[in-house]
């Protein structure tokens, strides 16, 4: 199947067009954002003119960097996802309140999480684990960091990809293809303890 080029910001519109399976290659502006950005966005609830990047319309990239400093700014040397499944307490309500499209990680996201994004209209992209110096390779521009004080890898950064590869696994529509992996894997498994 050829993969399918977006562009970011995405609206509404966009992302109610994607479904899980498609395989994309996402362009333009995304935001790193683990878990001490999580949990400050949730609890301080900051004016949206106090954060320095635009979240409506965003992708957030679940991403804990290894950075070099370069003479003008800094450079990813690995770039790769992290488990998203920490972000679970924080992220319906980023996709609510601040407007988040998309979500890139590893391992999914659970059902609060899958509630919104079908309320809102935000997907999940599951982008390769394992190849983090690749990833890197992907992005052509850095700017931050935001909030520098919880450490750089924890650090919001707005990064310029082109052609980030993901496999789009929970939609708008309520579709999550970790949930059916985990309810085929779930029948297997008790197929083979009644043997």
């Amino acid at each position: 199947m050829k993969p399918r080029r977006i562009q970011t910001p995405l609206s509404e519109k966009d992302v109610r067009k994607l479904r899980v399976g498609q395989f994309v290659l996402i362009n333009g502006y995304i935001l790193t954002a683990r878990d001490r950005i999580h949990r400050f966005l949730f609890e301080e609830r900051p004016d949206r003119r106090e954060i320095p990047f635009e979240l409506e319309g965003a992708v957030i990239y679940h991403c804990g960097p290894v950075l070099r400093e370069t003479d003008e700014n800094y450079r990813f040397v690995v770039g790769g996802p992290t488990t998203s499944a920490r972000m679970e307490p924080y992220e319906w309500f980023l996709i609510k309140h601040y407007g988040i499209r998309g979500i890139i990680g590893k391992g999914g996201m659970g059902e609060n999480t899958l509630k919104a994004m079908k309320e809102e209209g935000c997907v999940y992209f599951h982008t390769l684990s394992g190849c983090a110096a690749l990833l890197a390779d992907r992005i052509r521009e850095i700017q931050g960091p935001w909030k520098e004080e919880f450490g750089l890898p924890e650090a919001m950064w707005l990064l310029y990809v082109e052609d980030l590869p993901a496999l789009i696994t929970m939609d708008s529509e309520g579709n999550s293809l970790h949930r059916k992996i985990r309810e085929t894997s779930d029948k297997a498994l008790r197929r083979l303890l009644k043997r």
